[in-house]
């Protein structure tokens, strides 16, 4: 429990807990093809402390229910989407992926970045298309290879961190084996990752320290991201995440 604390403490301030983008997101949401002034009932699952919650509620008329395991985050949201007037417009629910509270084909719209992997991108497919309209989307962001071959230290430690990494060509096929109907991809770029996510997390890394007392595990929380950020640097030629927008077959 102390080291979630910690990796709370870490991520509440920052505006993403991963990489991603307001440009990326619009793109995404444009991909879908929705009419702005119809009435759309959406999940965003894995929100964070809802970057992108906010802004699906500024482009679209939908009330949204934002989904994570961390309360603490769902507080924050709850505070930034009454501050920019959306409090009535998007609903918080802590919540585990894997046991979802929707009825089935209760939703026009599944949001979700950067967070299916918590579940595995197949079984997310699998689990959450019962919950969505004869016709509604889907649009999660997802880790994919970049190219078709890599060096073999990237290849081993994203084998071992998420086994289902793979190509885009392997996951729009998982995405139409379970029945889906893919409508557009796209790569996040570089500044995703080191603008929007990695450089303000190094910003707070210091307060991060000196908040918990320079503890170990803190110390050790703090290596941990260092290391991931210097093997995003080193190998960004290879992997990022892929943004995949699917609506759902008949």
């Amino acid at each position: 429990m102390d080291n979630y604390r910690l990796l709370i403490d870490l991520h509440l301030r920052n505006a993403r807990q991963g990489p991603g983008g307001e440009a990326e997101t619009l793109r995404a949401l444009d991909l879908c093809r929705l009419d702005p002034n119809k009435p759309l009932k959406i999940a965003d699952l894995g929100c964070g402390t809802g970057a992108s919650t906010l802004l699906l509620g500024r482009h679209l008329n939908a009330q949204i229910t934002a989904v994570d395991f961390l309360p603490a985050f769902l507080e924050a949201l709850k505070t930034r989407a009454a501050q920019g007037g959306l409090g009535e417009q998007i609903a918080t629910l802590v919540g585990d992926l894997e046991n979802l509270p929707f009825a089935d084909e209760e939703l026009d719209l599944i949001w979700s970045e950067g967070a299916i992997y918590n579940i595995g991108f197949e079984q997310g497919l699998k689990d959450w298309r019962r919950y969505l309209k004869p016709g509604g989307l889907l649009a999660v962001s997802e880790i994919t290879w970049i190219t078709d071959s890599r060096p073999a230290a990237i290849q081993t430690h994203w084998e071992n961190e998420y086994p289902e990494i793979n190509l885009a060509s392997a996951k729009i096929t998982a995405l139409e084996k379970q029945g889906y109907s893919p409508m557009g991809y796209f790569v996040l770029p570089e500044n995703c990752w080191l603008e929007n996510y990695y450089q303000p997390l190094q910003e707070e890394f210091e307060a991060f320290l000196k908040r918990n007392k320079n503890g170990e595990e803190a110390r050790r929380i703090v290596e941990a991201e260092r290391r991931e950020i210097e093997l995003y640097e080193k190998y960004k030629d290879y992997y990022s995440y892929g943004f995949y927008i699917a609506r759902k077959t008949a």
